[in-house]
């Protein structure tokens, strides 16, 4: 089961609504741990440095589209990953530095008890990537495709799909609009 939505959080004494997607796999919580971490295996760009450190940095990039600069903030084995964007610059958005000061997070949670069939779920919210924001559609777009495609892939089946946006053509689609989100079964 795939679910998009945009949630409801209370900051700074407004509401906000974050990008938000999650799914449901038969996986444990600790090999969807490992996957998120294994970043070079479901997200498409240059990635540079360590993705599985506490406190490390590291870069994505895409040459004339995007870069970010990230610190792992949370790593709790087998409940939660976050990166705080210490850096970016987007090419295709007014605000080149949409991403900077967002959050992105994972959880990790295990659902079903004793007698029901355990299912792990993942909920990734982009925090501070909101409606309002200029990038918000193609990122939702891009993100769907990693998110509810590569990731879950990567979990499922041992091999994501990261260069999803290899091409001009996908990234022409993604910056349209055109390319349809993942539905999950």
């Amino acid at each position: 089961m795939t679910c998009i939505m945009q949630v409801p959080r209370k900051a700074a004494n407004h509401m906000s609504t974050d990008l938000t997607m999650s799914f449901t796999v038969e996986q444990t919580p600790q090999q969807v741990f490992d996957a998120v971490n294994d970043v070079r295996n479901w997200w498409s760009g240059t990635i540079v440095g360590e993705t599985s450190a506490l406190g490390a940095e590291w870069t994505y990039s895409v040459p004339d589209l995007h870069f970010s600069r990230f610190r792992i903030t949370e790593l709790a084995p087998a409940e939660r990953v976050s990166w705080l964007v210490l850096d970016s610059h987007l090419t295709f958005v007014v605000d080149k530095e949409e991403w900077t000061g967002t959050t992105v997070r994972f959880e990790i949670t295990e659902e079903g008890g004793p007698g029901d069939s355990r299912r792990t779920r993942l909920t990734f919210t982009h925090e501070g990537l909101t409606a309002e924001q200029e990038c918000y559609d193609v990122c939702n777009t891009a993100w769907g495709q990693y998110i509810l495609g590569s990731l879950r892939t990567l979990i499922q089946a041992g091999s994501g799909r990261p260069d999803f946006f290899s091409n001009q053509e996908s990234l022409e689609a993604a910056l349209s609009g055109t390319v349809e989100t993942p539905s999950v079964p």
